[in-house]
């Protein structure tokens, strides 16, 4: 059985656990109504649409 030499640091398994752990940015792409950015499958704040078709009323979003 392998026995490591020395012991492993805090800093160094945790930098290692670290990298998986890091938090990605949400793809945005452009509305179709308004071309405004938005994250992909939400309903457009700017112009209330989603899909192609009016579903809230911009106005009430904020």
């Amino acid at each position: 059985m392998a026995v490591p030499r020395a012991k492993t640091s805090k800093a160094r398994t945790r930098r290692r656990r670290g990298i998986n752990m890091r938090l990605t940015a949400p793809n945005l792409v452009e509305c179709a109504n308004c071309g405004n950015l938005i994250q992909s499958h939400r309903v457009c704040p700017k112009c209330g649409f989603y899909k192609g078709r009016q579903v809230v009323d911009p106005d009430t979003l904020n």
